[in-house]
């Protein structure tokens, strides 16, 4: 997977982290908003503050709604955290960032409707902040958004891909190939030999451009996100389906749990860092279940998943 080397900023450079928490402050109010208005039950809203005798200060708030009537569980969380030495997690390929102090805020969501022919989905957007004294910072973005399917459907896969590359285009025609190539490598369940979903892009470690240019391309991803995921929830939400296709989403299901408490750096990094597991762990689907070596039958839909759609492609061709 490729990286690039945080870079420290330049001393003409101007860093407002003012205006990123604001952006992603209202990133999170848009997205709540639109999708408590779909699915017609409000968002809960839990706002909270780190004790102060916590190795990690900071605030944030996290919307969740349960049981709604086309989500069956969806979370939508805002932090900004500020601690005294990077966890491990976010050293092991910085050294240069080990023992600075450092702050780090972000949007990350995941929905899961009832439908199983609605596909979960995954959105992030992120920004880190290492300092030291008489040093320049060190910063760095993230972000980006996925889909997983149970059942798949080709046009749905086209859209969320489609909106991906437009939402990037304008930064550079470079960007979609490489966040999509990205996006595949990092969601990818080694120990089970299978991507989690049909993926989307994904990046992190991004500063290769100043420090506006970056936050605009986390800006084009997060406002792209709706684009990508509300056109698909309206044409599934309603789909007919049977009690075994339910129990066959329950079933993969489990995969994202694997993934997200086995590989997930954001996951892995706010638990080592010692931030608020509620809030940290809101991905996790409301009801999962696992066999012991099970495999779907050949020629079935289920099988297809398998054998077209958790395969890495072009989806734009």
């Amino acid at each position: 997977m490729e990286h690039t080397t945080p870079s420290k900023t330049q001393p003409s450079e101007k860093i407002d982290i003012q205006i990123v928490k604001e952006y992603f402050l209202a990133l999170q109010n848009t997205i709540v908003s639109t999708f408590s208005a779909l699915d017609g039950k409000s968002f809960a809203v839990d706002v909270w503050d780190k004790p102060p005798d916590s190795k990690l200060q900071g605030s944030g708030r996290t919307c969740i709604l349960e049981g709604g009537n086309i989500l069956e569980k969806g979370g939508i969380g805002f932090s900004h955290v500020r601690g005294h030495a990077m966890p491990a997690s976010a050293t092991q390929n910085r050294p240069e960032v080990a023992g600075r102090t450092f702050e780090a805020m972000g949007v990350s969501l995941v929905f899961h409707p009832h439908n199983p022919k609605a596909p979960t989905t995954h959105m992030n957007v992120r920004c880190f902040i290492a300092q030291a004294p008489n040093k320049d910072p060190i910063w760095w973005f993230g972000g980006g958004f996925d889909l997983t399917p149970y059942y798949g459907y080709d046009e749905d896969c086209r859209h969320f891909h489609q909106t991906a590359k437009n939402a990037l285009d304008g930064h550079g025609e470079d960007l979609y190939p490489r966040f999509k190539k990205w996006c595949d490598e990092y969601f990818y369940l080694k120990h089970r030999n299978e991507p989690r979903g049909i993926g989307g892009i994904f990046f992190d470690d991004f500063n290769a451009l100043s420090f506006e240019e970056c936050f605009s391309v986390v800006r084009s991803v997060g406002n792209a996100f709706i684009d990508a995921y509300l056109p698909i929830l309206e044409r599934r939400y309603l789909e007919k389906f049977t009690p075994e296709e339910k129990s066959f989403q329950e079933y993969r299901r489990g995969r994202y749990v694997e993934y997200n408490l086995i590989f997930d750096r954001g996951t892995i990094f706010g638990l080592q860092s010692g931030g608020r597991s509620e809030s940290i762990l809101m991905s996790m689907p409301p009801v999962v279940t696992w066999r012991y070596n099970w495999h779907p039958e050949p020629g079935t839909p289920e099988a297809k998943l398998y054998n077209y759609y958790l395969k890495p492609r072009n989806w734009l061709t």
